[in-house]
C-alpha cells in the first residue's frame, strides 16, 4: 500500500457503508494502522462499520478537532513521514470541507508528504447537484451569524451577490436551529428569489425541495429540526 495521506469520507447519518462508499475505500480503509480523527469515538464506531473485523485497540488515534491547536498537530504526521500510510476522518462526509482537518492537509502539503482524496459523500456537493442552481459558479458560506439581525444582514448580502454575480449562495446551520434559519430566510428574501432545502442527504429522511421565496411561504415548513440540512439560494 503507498504511503500518503489519505482523506477519507465517511457516512452521512446511518447510511449503510456500501450505499455510497466503493469497495476501494475498504481495501485501504483496512491497511492504515494510524488515524487523524475528528472524534475518536465515533471514528470507531465507522470503522467497526466498515469491516467488523477491525479491532481499534489495535489502532493509534491522533485527534484533531475545532478546538485543537494547531501548534499541537505539526508531530500527527511523524508515522507518515517515516513511510506508514495514514488517514483523516471527518465527523461526517468529506474532511477538509467544512471541517478542521484543512489544518493537518496543509501540513502534508508543506511537508512534501503525498495527499489522497477517497470518493464518498459531500452533502454540500449533493445538495448543490439537486438544488437546479448554477454550478458553474458556486460559493460555500459555512455557518452564518447566531443572532437574527447578524444573520438577516447576512442573508441579503447573499442574497444581492447570487442576484448581481449569478452565483448560488451554500450555506449550513446547526439542527436545532434550521427552522429559525429557514423563518429567517422567507423574512429577508424576495419573493422570487430560489431557495433550496437539502436535509438529510442519503438518509431514509432525505428531504430536497427547491422554491421560490413567496411558494415557500405557502408551504408547511419540512420538520428538520433535528436533521442536518444545507441551504441554497440563488436568483
Amino acid at each position: 500500500m503507498e504511503s500518503a495521506l489519505y482523506l477519507i469520507p465517511v457516512t452521512l447519518g446511518q447510511t449503510p457503508y456500501e450505499k455510497v462508499l466503493p469497495p476501494y475505500n475498504h481495501d485501504i480503509i483496512t491497511g492504515i494502522k494510524h488515524f487523524i480523527v475528528e472524534n475518536v469515538r465515533s471514528a470507531c464506531k465507522f470503522l467497526s462499520r466498515v469491516d467488523k473485523c477491525v479491532r481499534t485497540e489495535n489502532l493509534v488515534f491522533y485527534e484533531l478537532s475545532e478546538h485543537t491547536r494547531k501548534n499541537s498537530i505539526q508531530d500527527y504526521l511523524d508515522p507518515l513521514v517515516n513511510g506508514q500510510p495514514m488517514g483523516l476522518i471527518s465527523e461526517a462526509g468529506c474532511p477538509g470541507v467544512a471541517d478542521p482537518g484543512a489544518d493537518i492537509i496543509e501540513i502534508a502539503h508543506k511537508k512534501g508528504l503525498k495527499v489522497v482524496p477517497l470518493v464518498g459523500p459531500s452533502s454540500i456537493l449533493m445538495a448543490l447537484m439537486a438544488s437546479g442552481f448554477s454550478g458553474q459558479n458556486f460559493a460555500f458560506n459555512g455557518y452564518l451569524p447566531v443572532k437574527t439581525p447578524e444573520r438577516e444582514a447576512k442573508l441579503r448580502q447573499l442574497e444581492n451577490r447570487a442576484r448581481k454575480e449569478g452565483q448560488t449562495q451554500i450555506f449550513i446551520e446547526t439542527p436545532y436551529r434550521n427552522r429559525q434559519m429557514m423563518q429567517s430566510i422567507l423574512a429577508v428574501c424576495s419573493p422570487s428569489t430560489k431557495v433550496c432545502v437539502a436535509a438529510g442527504i442519503t438518509c431514509p429522511e432525505e428531504y430536497v425541495k427547491t422554491k421560490t421565496a413567496a411558494e415557500w411561504k405557502k408551504t408547511k415548513l419540512p420538520e428538520i429540526d433535528r436533521v442536518p440540512a444545507v441551504f441554497l439560494l440563488y436568483k
